[in-house]
């Protein structure tokens, strides 16, 4: 057993990005000052925080391609992948339908749409985004398939992602001793790759300033009180979806605190809450839990996969968008007609990333598919669908850090004692390089030599 004390690390590097983040809270501050005292110009400060995003954006293909292919290609069975990745399914499906439960009771409770009224203005809006949402089962299917292995990195679609990289890291495997070059070849790309996007974070103020401001001077306060009751009831049913579901989950299981991650990954909360997408956050979230204990191929299959499968978040969204509407339009759905809508979205909403805009589009599309004389009311929720996404993005984040654990945990390929040192802090994440300390020492890095794999790798 390794003290805590050796565990220290030793080196002189100094953690600047402390500043950094400091510069992001300062830079939320006043992005919400600008856009309460000029919102004309606060919303031509849009394409600052969309520029942001879409630099991590940039980095998300190649790092889920490095991740599932290092993890896969690191496991001699093939029949072990599928365990994690069937065991991890089974979790995403389970927790969807959880997620469905609790939004259709605080939906039902509270009503929150029955005062509302529609315009033309609103029915256009809807049917403008209903169009844009994808049109069904098999073109979801089909989509999955990139024209070519170049194009599933060039188009930004995930799933294309995911299945060139499952099929490379079998190939890997097939290939043997002489696939070992190839898997160190994607190890050094992975450390560039994490290299590139640690310079990226640091123009995280600038977006996070240029996105609030933007939302803050579109919407506006009168807004967001006319919509308060849906946006409150939200944030609730998330909050207690996160802390009463899967704290408890985490704790059952795995001996967990909910706090003590909640705790760690909080950087990675502050860019989605400036940013509102995880997609910004989703990087770090690999390189956090391989860090934390989980080994190297559950991170690279659960993580990824969550990131398309497991939208706790988005379900609740789905659910409360739905009757909320509903009630705004003066058709109340039956119990029947609540469920039934809501399976058909949630088998739409798979495949949807955590990229601010896509929930209500599903939500849309979902309706325009299953109940079309809904559809007119989307445009009710739009003004405040940006404050709402945050909360989706958060609560999604969040389920797919407890569902990484819970998997390496059942898989017996988590390690609790070195996560019970990351947690007190004997073993700081290296912020300097997205990577874990060994691995930036091996790549001239100071790391100490003692923050080693975790066990199980």
């Amino acid at each position: 057993m390794v003290s805590a004390q050796a565990l220290r690390p030793t080196g002189g590097r100094r953690d600047r990005t402390h500043y950094l983040y400091i510069a992001v809270i300062v830079a939320v501050l006043a992005g919400i000052a600008v856009g309460l005292a000029a919102p004309g110009f606060a919303t031509e400060l849009k394409p600052l925080g969309t520029g942001f995003v879409s630099l991590i954006k940039m980095m998300i293909a190649p790092i889920i391609f490095c991740t599932i292919v290092t993890g896969i290609g690191s496991i001699r069975s093939a029949a072990k992948v599928g365990k994690v990745g069937g065991l991890a399914l089974g979790y995403f499906i389970a927790m969807s339908f959880v997620a469905l439960a609790i939004g259709l009771v605080v939906g039902n409770i509270l009503h929150p749409g029955s005062s509302m009224h529609l315009t033309t203005a609103v029915k256009a809006v809807g049917h403008t985004q209903a169009a844009t949402a994808s049109e069904g089962p098999v073109d979801f299917l089909l989509g999955i398939i990139p024209t070519t292995m170049v194009s599933a990195f060039t188009d930004g679609v995930v799933l294309q992602t995911l299945l060139i990289a499952l099929l490379v890291g079998f190939a890997i495997q097939g290939m043997g001793t002489s696939g070992e070059a190839v898997l160190r070849g994607v190890g050094h790309i992975q450390k560039l790759v994490f290299r590139v996007l640690s310079m990226i974070m640091w123009a995280a103020p600038l977006g996070a300033f240029g996105a609030m401001a933007a939302v803050v001077g579109e919407t506006g306060v009168d807004a967001l009180k006319a919509l308060g009751s849906i946006m409150l009831g939200f944030y609730i049913t998330c909050a207690l979806f996160i802390g009463i579901v899967l704290g408890t989950m985490l704790w059952v299981f795995a001996k967990v605190n909910l706090l003590h991650l909640l705790k760690y990954l909080g950087r990675e909360y502050l860019l989605i809450l400036s940013t509102s997408s995880s997609d910004t956050a989703l990087p770090r979230l690999i390189a956090k839990m391989e860090h934390l204990g989980v080994s190297r191929p559950v991170v690279g299959i659960t993580v990824p996969t969550g990131y398309s499968f497991n939208l706790d978040g988005t379900m609740i969204y789905l659910t409360m968008a739905s009757l909320f509407i509903a009630d705004a339009m003066g058709t109340p759905l039956s119990f029947g007609e609540q469920v039934g809508l809501l399976l058909f979205m949630m088998v739409a909403s798979k495949g949807a990333a955590g990229v601010s805009g896509a929930g209500i589009a599903t939500l849309a599309g979902g309706l325009q598919s299953h109940q079309p004389a809904l559809v007119d009311g989307v445009g009710l929720i739009v003004g405040i669908d940006r404050f709402m996404s945050e909360a989706r993005a958060l609560t999604n984040f969040t389920g797919n850090a407890v569902a990484t654990i819970l998997i390496g945990n059942w898989t017996n390929e988590f390690d609790q004692e070195r996560a019970k040192h990351v947690f007190a802090g004997d073993l700081p994440f290296d912020e300097a390089t997205l990577l874990d300390d060994d691995q930036a020492g091996g790549a001239g890095g100071d790391a100490p030599a003692a923050t080693k794999e975790p066990a199980g790798v």
